[in-house]
């Protein structure tokens, strides 16, 4: 196999082509996460239904995501990727003209199912392609393009809904996105040490069902639930705390706390690099702890120190996120994509599910009861990290032996 190397100007095309792709997706995604407000006051839905503009769309991607790891096991990383984009881009302008709060969430349903194809191909692409020893940094890079899109997203969204409305936001995501989904096609080099398979519908199904006996995969698939539950629980109604007494923020500045998305741009790229360096493990621990300490923060009623408390939980969340993902190409052997895309709607699925039914706790119990929730979660994963170090420890260590004990019965 032929790798891509860090240093070469293929690395750097492919680095900037998944940034792009990974701007747009979550742009698109999360651009609606600061208009929740309007979009609960504009159709007079309670909170945790506004929320259902998110989880459908999440959910929607959960499920598409298994498909489109499969198809793109026979069509191709690259065309699967492509299409993903543009369709979620026009989809995106389609959402804004929405009349009434039912067909808002049918076109995000159908923006979930598109939106699928790149977040569940481009790790599969990245396994494929780059240097091993250079997987983590590239992981680090894609994720960040998440959060700068996740971020930028937001902002835009909450700057042209103050202005004008949130129509025009969802407008101005998808007019960028498709600009964005231009140089992702232009840039991404094809895949080389791709090869397509014939389309066997029982061959897909059986080797996507043989991911689910992997202790270690399965391991990660829990993480990826909890971390995406804990991030969707407390973004999902920051906004609402922070509009309420005694904050009382703008929709404009609410879409700005969520400049805090910079730290989670570094943090995936250096904690990722990190993980190369020093063991995934013991750098994932230290994430999920980070995570764990900036909810509690939070917890605080000073504006400063609690916005210091989203930046801290960014920080531990887009490290872990990124490390997680990264993992998935180092244990699965076989159709990365497909693993890929069960990590992805593990993750999906846990930011659907608690992402609503997490609104529900802070309907009742508020911003504490929320944030017991989330550290609740918190502590599951590191649970479930210790998990996935000891069974990944141990096979390495079996590993080890048998190749001793082969050199010995050739000497």
């Amino acid at each position: 196999m032929s790798y891509i190397e860090r240093g070469t100007i293929a690395f750097k095309k492919v680095n900037l082509a998944l940034f792009a792709g990974g701007f747009s997706t979550f742009a698109i995604l999360w651009g609606t996460q600061p208009l929740l407000p309007e979009i609960s006051r504009d159709f007079q839905v309670s909170p945790a239904t506004s929320s259902l503009v998110l989880s459908s769309t999440t959910i929607a991607l959960a499920v598409s995501m298994l498909i489109s790891g499969s198809l793109s096991e026979v069509f191709g990383r690259k065309p699967i990727m492509t299409l993903s984009l543009a369709l979620s881009s026009i989809l995106s302008i389609l959402t804004a003209l929405s009349p009434d709060f039912h067909l808002l969430i049918l076109t995000r349903v159908l923006q979930g199912i598109v939106l699928a194809g790149l977040p569940a191909v481009a790790m599969a692409y990245l396994g494929e392609e780059i240097e091993p020893k250079s997987l983590g940094m590239a992981m680090g890079l894609y994720i960040s393009g998440n959060s700068i899109g996740g971020m930028s997203g937001r902002i835009i969204a909450g700057a042209l809904t103050d202005y004008i409305n949130w129509h025009a936001g969802l407008i101005g995501i998808g007019v960028i996105t498709l600009l964005s989904s231009l140089i992702f096609w232009l840039l991404l080099p094809r895949s080389t040490n791709f090869t397509p398979k014939k389309f066997v519908f029982t061959q897909l199904i059986k080797s996507l069902f043989n991911h689910l006996k992997k202790p270690a995969l399965i391991c990660i698939f829990i993480i990826g639930f909890l971390v995406s539950s804990i991030f969707a629980s407390l973004y999902n109604y920051i906004g609402f705390e922070l509009i309420k007494p005694p904050y009382n923020l703008s929709q404009t500045l609410v879409g700005f706390i969520f400049i805090v998305y910079i730290v989670g741009t570094f943090s995936s790229t250096w904690m990722g690099s990190l993980s190369d360096k020093h063991g995934k493990g013991k750098i994932l621990y230290i994430s999920l702890f980070i995570l764990l300490m900036g909810s509690c923060i939070t917890l605080n009623t000073t504006m400063w120190i609690k916005i210091l408390g989203i930046a801290v939980f960014t920080f531990g969340f887009f490290a872990s996120h990124s490390i997680a993902s990264g993992w998935i190409g180092k244990v699965s052997t076989h159709d990365k994509a497909q693993a890929s895309s069960l990590y992805l709607f593990f993750y999906y699925s846990g930011s659907s599910i608690n992402g609503t039914t997490s609104g529900l706790v802070y309907s009742h119990f508020g911003w504490n009861g929320l944030v017991t929730l989330i550290a609740s979660f918190s502590v599951l994963a590191i649970v479930a990290a210790v998990c996935l170090v000891s069974i990944t420890t141990k096979k390495s260590k079996y590993a080890t032996r048998m190749g001793l004990s082969r050199n010995s019965k050739c000497k």
